[in-house]
């Protein structure tokens, strides 16, 4: 398989990546689940997750760590296989566990950064919007926005708190997700979309 091969599998893993830690955070923030856009990201990631139910149980508080478990693993194995097409060998496990770890904290930190843009344009557009997309936008930014609110009161009309999520969103990816990429290795490669 040729190097834009490597490169689809790698961006499709990735999407189903995305879905799996968007699944992951609308449960965390409660956000409505027969939304229907809820509704969808459970079926298409049902299949994934439902392995890992049996064996890690219920839900511990409002975190499914079904769900982080198969992206986890989802994200490790395709790791390993895309290093072994492209003819790398095998990587170390402790790298191939980085790496997945990397992707998942790099998909978090995308849902929630085109959610806040998403939920700029909306409160500029349609403040009041009904739409379900519009509704799920605002439940999933708002455990993230509702303590930053609190901190740093609205000037007038103007909400400074998206900027400071924006910043804070910008030195964990540098941060963190770039550490981890990093301690990766080759493994690290394949993180982000």
């Amino acid at each position: 398989m040729g190097n834009a091969g490597l490169l689809l599998v790698n961006t499709l893993v990735n999407l189903y990546i995305f879905l799996l830690m968007l699944r992951f955070l609308l449960q965390a923030s409660q956000a409505d689940y027969y939304n229907p856009i809820s509704q969808s990201v459970v079926k298409i990631t049902q299949p994934a997750v439902r392995p890992f139910q049996g064996f890690l149980g219920p839900v511990l508080g409002r975190f499914d760590l079904a769900t982080l478990a198969a992206g986890f693993v989802i994200k490790a194995v395709s790791i390993v296989m895309i290093l072994q097409m492209a003819g790398f060998g095998m990587a170390p496990v402790a790298a191939v566990a980085i790496g997945a770890v990397a992707a998942l904290a790099n998909a978090i930190l995308k849902i929630y950064f085109f959610a806040l843009i998403a939920m700029i344009i909306l409160s500029w557009v349609a403040p009041n919007a009904s739409h379900p997309g519009a509704l799920l936008v605002m439940q999933l930014v708002e455990p993230i926005m509702a303590p930053l609110r609190k901190v740093i009161p609205p000037l007038g009309m103007i909400d400074l708190s998206p900027i400071v999520a924006f910043i804070a969103i910008s030195l964990i990816d540098g941060i963190v997700v770039g550490s981890l990429t990093r301690a990766a290795g080759v493994a690290g490669a394949l993180v982000g979309l």
